[in-house]
Parts: structure tokens; C-alpha cells; sequence
């Protein structure tokens, strides 16, 4: 087994070229030479590089909310956690309060930070916070969303139920659960 060199230095970045645009993302060439000598081509997503949040709303101590939505990607209506974009002159305490008036009709008077993820870090330069939100109080901001997402309360002595949905697959809701989980032990 080898070790990890955190001083490894960075492949040299030779040249980009955008090879494809769309409204959300663009895709990037990479001419990159390690280390070593090895000379390759990568491709990597970028995204706006605003962030994201996604959150774990507590309706009471022992009741999360989740939402069904619309899912492209797989032409589905999925079961996860209220997620959006950090909007530009927010942090992501501001964000995930306005995507849980958005999609929940909530806002919570606690935040709390779980973790940070990057999803896909080979090829796609996203990161999401995920939250903690408690202390909910009604609160209801109009969203982007093109039919009302589904509410779904859902009680946390059931969690390894929702692992077993057809629905719920989601890696960073998954995540979410798992952090959120082990939260509620050291609770």
C-alpha cells in the first residue's frame, strides 16, 4: 500500500479549451503533465462556482421533511433533501434558509453545518454544504420549481426504511442521512 504525499505537486495545466457551453455548465480540455513526465488530455465540468446547500429540516426532534421533485437526470420523481444554489452576496446559512421557504414553506431559526462535499471532484468542480436546520418556523418564499415539490415528513426512528426506497438514491441526500445519523447520536 502507498502512502499519501500531501506535497505531491499539482499536474502543470498546459493549456484549456471549452469544448462544449450550455445555460449551466461548461466543459473544459485540460492539457496536463504530471509529475513524472506523463503528458494527458482531461476533460472537467465547471459550474457557476457559487455552491450549493442542501438541508436536513427538523419539524420537531424526531421528524425530518424531505421532498418529492422532479429528477431529469433519470426522468423520475425522487425523495431527498431540500437543496438549491448559493445566490450571489449569500453564505450558505442564507441559502439553505431561502431553499427551505422555497421548497418546505419553512425557515428555521438554527443552522448548523454538518459537512462540505464535492460531488464527482474527478471531473466536476461542485461543492454543497449540508445543514442542519431546526427551531422551524412557517415561512413561505416563492421558488423556481415548475409544479409545488411534495412534502414528506419522515420520522427518524425510519431511517434505514428510507435507505431501502426505490425513490431515495440520491448520493447526497444518502450522504445527508448518513451525517445526520451519526449527529443525532452525539446529540
Amino acid at each position: 500500500m502507498s502512502k499519501v504525499d500531501p506535497d505531491r505537486p499539482l499536474p502543470r495545466i498546459h493549456d484549456t479549451e471549452v469544448v462544449a457551453k450550455s445555460r449551466l455548465f461548461h466543459i473544459e480540455k485540460l492539457d496536463l503533465e504530471f509529475s513524472n513526465g506523463a503528458r494527458r488530455e482531461f476533460e472537467r465540468m465547471r459550474g457557476s462556482g457559487r455552491g450549493a446547500v442542501m438541508l436536513v429540516p427538523f419539524l420537531d426532534d424526531s421528524t425530518m421533511l424531505l421532498v418529492r421533485e422532479y429528477a431529469a437526470g433519470t426522468h423520475s420523481y425522487q425523495l431527498g433533501f431540500p437543496k438549491g444554489l448559493v445566490d450571489t452576496g449569500e453564505d450558505s446559512f442564507q441559502a439553505g434558509n431561502r431553499e427551505l421557504m422555497e421548497e418546505v414553506g419553512f425557515g428555521a431559526k438554527r443552522l448548523h453545518r454538518l459537512h462540505s462535499v464535492s460531488m464527482a471532484p474527478a471531473f466536476f468542480n461542485a461543492s454543497m454544504d449540508i445543514l442542519v436546520a431546526e427551531d422551524l418556523y412557517e415561512q413561505r418564499l416563492p421558488g423556481d420549481e415548475p409544479e409545488p415539490l411534495e412534502v414528506v415528513p419522515w420520522s427518524v426512528t425510519e431511517l434505514d426504511a428510507l435507505l431501502h426506497r426505490q425513490d431515495f438514491t440520491e448520493a447526497r441526500s444518502i450522504a445527508a442521512l448518513l451525517l445526520v445519523e451519526r449527529w443525532l447520536r452525539n446529540r
